[in-house]
This record gives C-alpha cells, sequence and structure tokens, in this order.
C-alpha cells in the first residue's frame, strides 16, 4: 500500500522584492549550488500553511505570513506520492539569517529571477504563481 507525503514551498515577498536561497546540491551536475524557494516537509497534525511559515522562519529567520496557496503539485517515486501547495508568504522584514543547508540569500524582484534560477521546473512555477 502506498502513502502520500505533503511538502511545501514559500514563495516570500518583501514589497515588490522576493526571497531566493541558494543550496549546494551535488559535485557531479553542472551547476551543483541552485537558486531555489524555501520548502520543506509538513508534520504530522500541521496545517500547511502554518508548516510553509515555519519553514521559512526555520530557513531563513524571517517571520513571515501566508497569505494564499499560489499552487499544486504531485509526483509519485516508488510506494510514495508526493502532494506539494505553494504559498505566497509576507515578510515582516528583509534581514535574514540562513540555516546551514543554504550557502547564500538574496531578494529580487520578479523580473531578476531568471538572473539566478536556471532550473526549468521552478521557472514554470513562477510563471504558474502570475507574480
Amino acid at each position: 500500500m502506498g502513502r502520500y507525503r505533503v511538502v511545501v514551498k514559500g514563495i516570500v515577498n518583501y514589497g515588490s522584492d522576493y526571497l531566493l536561497l541558494k543550496k549546494w546540491y551535488d559535485d557531479r551536475i553542472d551547476e551543483p549550488y541552485q537558486w531555489e524557494f524555501p520548502n520543506g516537509e509538513v508534520e504530522f497534525g500541521e496545517m500547511p500553511e502554518r508548516a510553509a511559515e515555519r519553514i521559512v522562519l526555520e530557513d531563513t529567520g524571517l517571520t513571515a505570513e501566508a497569505s494564499k496557496p499560489l499552487y499544486t503539485w504531485q509526483y509519485t517515486v516508488g510506494e510514495v506520492c508526493t502532494i506539494g501547495i505553494c504559498y505566497l508568504l509576507h515578510a515582516h522584514t528583509q534581514e535574514t539569517m540562513i540555516s546551514e543547508e543554504y550557502c547564500d540569500s538574496v531578494w529580487v524582484n520578479r523580473f531578476e529571477f531568471e538572473d539566478y534560477i536556471t532550473d526549468a521546473r521552478i521557472l514554470k512555477d513562477i510563471e504558474r504563481a502570475d507574480l
């Protein structure tokens, strides 16, 4: 019998800027460092929007409020179906203190995403979010 896993992604904004985090993935790929949005797994019994706020706080030190879901996605690997929800979150400041999982952060306007993000899936997500 399969099981479900719920993940959330947080597109954090402050004014007209959006937060990107840089993460190291693997030296065996063309671009081992990649820009992305904060993301993580929803804990058992946790509301998805609260999970997005928690993950943003843990990853960036930012207090941010989830305003609305932007889009959903799903994929299956083996017996596990992952369901994802992306939220728009509004930060109270731009002063970040990123976790050890990331090596850099930057605030960009919506027209600068392609200057940082090379993953076509993330760019497609941004298009779907209609920021």
